[in-house]
């Protein structure tokens, strides 16, 4: 298995004690943690990195939960213009929703499962993606 890549959401709510999804992001990374590694790519660091004052603490909290560091590949990138140009031709409102398409991207170019709370984006524009995600 290529293991997971784990969206910013689920990392927040952990690492903020978020009262509503704490125990459900806890409970599925800890999961996810035993059937294979866990991976942040750097658009998920740049999120996470919000709830950190020094680059040191994030770089330490990650290590210690054993987290993969994975470059962005090129074919992700592709991928990523493609659905965010099939979302916006849709109709879909231009925000900052291209780091999404290009976090749903990384993990289908390598075969990684996302661990996401916000599945219905990435169903949508990656049916083929595997997800770990709230029901």
């Amino acid at each position: 298995m290529a293991g997971f890549l784990v969206d910013s959401n689920v990392l927040l709510d952990v690492l903020t004690e978020d009262p509503s999804w704490f125990e459900w992001s806890a409970s599925a990374l800890a999961r996810c943690a035993e059937e294979g590694p866990l991976a942040v790519n750097p658009l998920v660091y740049a999120e996470v990195s919000v709830g950190f004052e020094r680059v040191e603490d994030l770089d330490e909290a990650l290590d210690s939960a054993g987290f993969q560091r994975l470059a962005l590949p090129w074919a992700a990138a592709f991928l990523a213009g493609k659905c965010f140009l099939r979302y916006r031709r849709r109709g879909g409102v231009r925000s900052s929703t291209l780091p999404d398409f290009y976090i749903g991207a990384h993990a289908l170019v390598e075969g990684r499962t996302l661990l996401t709370r916000d599945a219905a984006r990435y169903r949508t524009y990656f049916p083929r993606l595997a997800l770990v995600a709230p029901k």
